[in-house]
């Protein structure tokens, strides 16, 4: 099972949001990480087959979905980030509809509404208008309707946008369940949403991947990068026009920063293990480079 871009690049007009982008996607989960702006929706959008790139190739499996993007549609699941909704339609209303537009089978159909409403954490509502619902709610709905025909590719782009911790923990959940044999893409701007789920993480930026690798390849590369210590208010001050500051917190004795660069700052700073947010901040800096690609 293989989703592969080769070259592709996505102009319009004047901007270039994706510049010769190559990545080949296999069962798993895989972050897509960037900032926004990087080029990951207008990525997504290609893979899902509902844009066409400038240049450069995409295949399903060898199929050359330029040509025939059903082969991937009819096994694709995908959560866009701006998801439409019928707002005086119930959640089983509205995957129903769904449902028939993808051309999923009705033989069994209410049971896998059901179940995907228990797995969303909706089937509480599942009878309510869904203008009723508050935005993580909806978000969830997308992600019910993403699922529907069973994919073998699901694509979610910012999934985590309204969701509440305890709901983006459940999300994380599901994800680790979907992975297994598929293809599970998640595009997200926030480093936590990945962690802990992802086995692959591809880091884009300015519209061209900037590193694909493993998260512990990434952690590797950001040892020895990472400092804390406890500085003044006025040291603080000065330290973020200079430096990459990850974190810091006010205390009686100074302020306590953690901070990212090949060196430490000047002062009473201590080597620490990184996180996978430092090797990104890192990345984006500059300081990582792409060897460990």
């Amino acid at each position: 099972m293989e989703l592969s871009v080769r070259n592709v690049s996505k102009r319009y007009r004047d901007f270039l949001a994706l510049n010769n982008v190559s990545l080949t996607l296999h069962p798993g989960v895989i972050g897509l990480l960037g900032p926004n702006g990087a080029g990951k929706s207008t990525l997504l959008r290609i893979l899902a087959t509902v844009m066409r790139p400038t240049e450069g190739q995409l295949t399903w499996n060898g199929v050359d979905l330029l040509k025939h993007p059903d082969a991937l549609r009819q096994v694709l699941g995908y959560v866009p980030q701006d998801f439409g909704i019928y707002q005086h339609l119930s959640a089983v209303e509205f995957l129903e509809y769904i449902a028939a537009a993808k051309g999923v089978p009705r033989a069994g159909l209410s049971q896998r509404i059901a179940d995907l409403l228990v797995m969303v954490n909706l089937s509480q509502v599942a009878r309510r208008p869904l203008h009723t619902y508050s935005g993580g709610m909806r978000q969830r709905v997308g992600i019910a309707q993403a699922l529907l025909n069973n994919p073998a590719v699901v694509l979610m782009d910012e999934p985590t946008a309204g969701l509440d911790p305890a709901e983006r923990v459940h999300l994380r959940r599901l994800l680790v369940d979907l992975a297994g044999d598929r293809i599970v893409l998640l595009s997200t701007h926030i480093v936590a949403d990945i962690e802990a789920v992802a086995d692959r993480v591809v880091v884009i930026a300015k519209g061209q991947i900037r590193s694909d690798s493993p998260p512990e390849g990434l952690l590797q590369a950001a040892h020895g990068k990472v400092w804390e210590g406890t500085v003044s208010a006025q040291a603080y001050d000065a330290l973020r026009q200079s430096r990459i500051i990850s974190s810091a917190v006010r205390r009686p004795a100074g302020v306590h920063i953690r901070t990212v660069g090949a060196a430490p700052p000047a002062g009473d700073f201590r080597p620490v293990t990184p996180t996978l947010e430092d090797a990104y901040l890192l990345l984006l800096s500059g300081e990582l480079g792409s060897d460990h690609t």
